[in-house]
């Protein structure tokens, strides 16, 4: 048998043939510098845990929190997010983006739609207040010297089968979505002339 292929056992190894190209003397000093340097690391380890506990002492003789530490760890954290390569690619990616003329015009549209969303809700705020005040004064012109009140008059079959009550509540139904013949919105509310 090749003597390369012999099996070896060592401090810490285990039973098995020699790698090849290497030879036995070659693998014993690996296995004895493999053992130092495990040796250092589990010191090094010790040092450190050692020196961890010395600067968590001085931090609390200090009056340093773990809080005030996290805070000022997120703190310079940050900038350096800030001072990153792709930080400040991206910022200048997205600068260029805002002064391109799709965006603008992204912009503009979205601004139109805003204020006509605005003026369409406003139309039917003033439409349902002006609705009720016509309610308010069917009832009560309705039934002269009736002291119900208007819950109860709303309450009452007369008044839901009115015309006026019959087209807020379409109109409603549309706003939210849920027709009463099973359509979703027709289109911008306060759009129908009728309302």
């Amino acid at each position: 048998m090749d003597p390369s292929q012999r099996d070896f056992t060592m401090d810490g190894a285990s039973g098995g043939t020699l790698p090849p190209g290497l030879s036995e003397e070659e693998a014993l000093e690996m296995q004895i510098e493999l053992t130092k340097v495990e040796d250092e690391i589990q010191t090094l380890r010790q040092v450190l845990t050692a020196k961890e506990r010395h600067a968590g002492e001085l931090r609390r003789r200090l009056g340093i929190s773990p809080l005030a530490e996290f805070k000022n760890n997120i703190s310079k954290g940050w900038q350096e997010v800030q001072s990153s390569n792709a930080y400040l690619t991206a910022s200048a990616t997205l600068d260029d983006i805002s002064h391109s003329d799709a965006y603008k015009k992204t912009q503009e549209t979205l601004s139109q739609a805003g204020q006509m969303t605005s003026s369409a809700l406003s139309t039917m705020g003033s439409a349902i207040r002006n609705r009720f005040g016509e309610m308010r004064a069917l009832t009560y012109t309705n039934t002269p010297g009736n002291n119900y009140s208007m819950r109860h008059s709303l309450s009452m079959p007369a008044m839901r089968n009115s015309n006026t009550f019959k087209s807020f509540e379409d109109k409603m139904s549309k706003v939210v979505g849920g027709g009463s013949n099973g359509e979703g919105p027709q289109g911008p509310p306060g759009s129908n002339s009728n309302f």
